[in-house]
């Protein structure tokens, strides 16, 4: 899962890797109106508020969230389908949200996506020209208190050089399936009969 700041380059993090490898990028839900480049049911699945509603009491989210007036949350399905079939799949996910999840998949691997300075944020936000100044300093407001949950987290990446990023993304997938988990036995097992 990748978390940061809205600004952090979490999307073109996601973008890069899906380039490069055959990951599976979950789509999530969200209650806000879609920005210009934006397409339903790959950037997002845009639903109104009673729809939302509707799929969270019917528990079809994994997490879901408030942000700055606006839901978003994690479709079940599809994520629970990926997973099954082996694939990797990468929420690019809010913090309270994934720390959802986290709770209910401790197995489930956390990235917290920051920008260099709070100053380089500021200019990204302002650059893509879709938000109100007040929108703008409520987003930098809500970095504070981002910032205080890296510890949660398994890794952090400063996405200082896109390029950079996306290689770190790529050294954590490397290393998370060369882990020593619970399939260790099996392994050792099957060495063992081979004797």
């Amino acid at each position: 899962m990748l978390s940061g700041p809205s600004g952090a380059g979490k999307g073109a993090i996601c973008s890069g890797l899906t380039i490069r490898t055959d990951v599976v990028l979950s789509v999530s839900m969200t209650t806000r109106a879609p920005r210009e480049h934006e397409a339903e049911g790959k950037s997002y699945y845009f639903v109104d508020k009673e729809r939302f509603r509707t799929i969270l009491a019917e528990d079809g989210l994994f997490e879901h969230a408030e942000v700055f007036g606006e839901y978003y949350g994690t479709p079940k399905a599809p994520v629970l389908a990926n997973l099954e079939e082996g694939k990797d799949v990468i929420l690019e996910i809010e913090v309270k949200g994934a720390m959802q999840i986290k709770e209910s998949m401790p197995e489930a691997i956390l990235v917290f996506v920051l920008p260099p300075s709070l100053a380089e944020l500021r200019r990204r936000i302002e650059g893509r020209g879709t938000e109100t100044p007040e929108r703008i300093e409520r987003r930098l407001e809500r970095v504070a208190m981002e910032i205080t949950q890296i510890g949660y987290y398994d890794y952090l990446v400063i996405n200082d050089d896109l390029m950079c990023a996306i290689e770190d993304m790529l050294a954590i997938m490397r290393s998370e399936r060369l882990r020593v988990g619970t399939g260790a036995e099996d392994i050792i097992k099957e060495y063992r009969r081979q004797d």
